[in-house]
């Protein structure tokens, strides 16, 4: 069977993807984590490698401290729900934890490419795919070792999924077809598959989706269920049935966050989030977020506009001209209600997401990647409106199309060559961490003295610390261990409960030096 042009250049675009995103995590990331949620997931998922959900806390959890790791009556837990550590946890048991990440991003290139190609056509699909391998904003996250490239792809799925049971169902085959096996494979390659299976991928991935990011599930999923209720209401019999199927499997999946926050609390209903920090919760008010008076709707357009500062350069990399073909891809919508469902995950997420206390602007704005395809989508196609639509004459719609492809290629070749190569050598060797920091403890003189706790005493930052714990693994069997230094009292107590390691003192201002007694 040949494959057809258009599907041959998407999937080239998403081995680009891969590739791209591999090497931002090896020349920019080193393949380590560098925030607190990364260095949480990873241990995370090293604990779910060994069949555990929770290991009994150390017996000083605030000296072996590990970020967003949660100490809470004898037991220590990741404060996240096990939607990703889980994926993660797949990729240490294959000893490929670095490429996790870089293929979910490509996978979600090819979903991208297909989306737009549903919605739109080939053309639309395949910028959408373009934009996404050449975004700032994509190959940050998809280098990163944090959950959206795997939620990006569960909501790509569910997205599909549902456009596919109740747009493209349609399913004709012939008495020959039904007859003969290799014609029904065929048929199947190229029609949409049966409406049991689109039903089934769009409940798992939106329940799966809520397992990982749940506040992001809510919003990927607010369009359709407004949607749905259209459905249930105008819909026949058949129809409502898909729609009460995806509902009660996406529910019953989500489902496994309250039992999860059961057997790692005792309560059904205690978010571990609020173990690490009480005030980290959804809401407005008092008690939701650090401000005083809690959160409100200042502070949410406070974070609006942080998080779209960031957005609008990192998005497509066009120096705050992200947003620039947005207008003439909402002309194009026109009366396309799958397209206006498809644009209207990425405003569902901003808004929802406005009741969460904390921006994001590191990574771009982060917790909105999984509408990402909204953006590019929605770009995509108004560029090919700008080009074909505004101009009605024949000859000078030709030069209008060249003016505006001439300009497009000049926004994506600023973003190769200016601002994605400025952008990533910003975040290289973010807040001091890379491999070079492990290096004192990889040295033959250093392996010598394993298995042996170290006391670190950092200077200016705890990442001075957190770095290292890419030495160390949860159920602390590794050669080394690391304690956070936390005075000579606490210090004194620490050798008693490891008294089968030897008790090194490492301080962050002599990188090369290994103490056996304090400084």
């Amino acid at each position: 069977m040949k494959i057809p042009r258009a599907n041959f250049i998407a999937f080239v675009l998403s081995i680009i993807a891969v590739l791209a995103a591999y090497l931002v995590a090896d020349r920019v990331f080193n393949f380590m984590p560098h925030i607190e949620d990364e260095m949480a997931y990873v241990w995370q998922a090293q604990v779910l490698t060994i069949g555990k959900v929770m290991l009994p806390s150390p017996p000083d959890p605030k000296s072996i401290l590990v970020p967003f790791v949660v100490d809470y009556h004898g037991n220590r837990f990741g404060k996240y729900p096990l939607g990703w550590p889980i994926v993660l946890a797949l990729g240490l048991l294959l000893h490929a934890r670095d490429w996790v990440n870089p293929i979910l991003g490509g996978l979600g290139v090819w979903l991208t490419y297909l989306l737009g190609k549903k919605v739109f056509d080939e053309r639309v699909g395949l910028l959408a795919a373009l934009l996404t391998v050449t975004s700032p904003f994509f190959l940050m996250n998809s280098g990163s070792l944090l959950s959206h490239p795997w939620a990006l792809v569960l909501s790509l799925a569910f997205v599909l999924a549902w456009l596919d049971t109740f747009y493209f169902s349609n399913r004709e085959e012939s008495n020959e077809k039904k007859n003969n096996l290799f014609a029904r494979l065929a048929s199947f390659a190229v029609q949409p598959p049966p409406a049991w299976m689109t039903v089934s991928v769009a409940g798992l991935s939106l329940g799966v989706l809520a397992m990982t990011r749940p506040l992001t599930a809510l919003a990927v999923g607010l369009p359709f269920f407004i949607h749905g209720i259209y459905l249930l209401w105008r819909g026949d019999k058949s129809t409502r049935v898909r729609v009460l199927a995806i509902g009660l499997l996406a529910g019953f999946v989500s489902a496994l966050v309250p039992l999860w926050q059961f057997a790692v609390t005792g309560s059904a209903l205690l978010n571990p989030y609020t173990l690490w920090w009480p005030y980290d919760k959804i809401g407005f008010g008092p008690g939701f977020g650090r401000e005083q008076g809690g959160h409100s709707l200042f502070w949410a357009w406070v974070n609006l506009q942080v998080s779209f500062k960031a957005g609008w350069s990192d998005f497509f990399g066009w120096k705050n001209l992200s947003w620039l073909f947005l207008p003439f891809g909402i002309a194009a919508l026109g009366r396309n209600l799958r397209a206006w469902l498809v644009a209207l995950v990425f405003p569902a997420i901003v808004l929802l997401y406005m009741a969460y206390w904390i921006g994001s602007d590191l990574y771009g704005p982060r917790y909105y990647y999984e509408g990402f395809y909204s953006l590019t989508i929605v770009t995509s196609a108004g560029i090919f409106w700008l080009a074909e639509s505004v101009v009605r004459k024949k000859r000078w719609r030709r030069w209008m199309q060249i003016a505006v492809a001439l300009f497009c290629a000049f926004l994506i070749g600023y973003n190769l060559t200016v601002y994605l190569p400025n952008r990533l050598r910003g975040m290289t060797n973010l807040y001091g961490i890379s491999r070079a920091m492990l290096a004192p403890f990889e040295i033959p003189q250093a392996k010598m003295l394993a298995p042996a706790l170290v006391i670190v005493h950092f200077q200016k930052e705890w990442t001075e610390y957190g770095g290292l714990l890419e030495l160390q693994n949860a159920e602390l069997t590794s050669p080394f261990i690391f304690a956070l230094s936390r005075g000579q009292e606490a210090d004194a107590m620490l050798p008693s409960d490891y008294p089968n390691r030897k008790i090194i003192y490492y301080y962050t201002d002599e990188l090369n030096v290994l103490y056996e007694q304090p400084r």
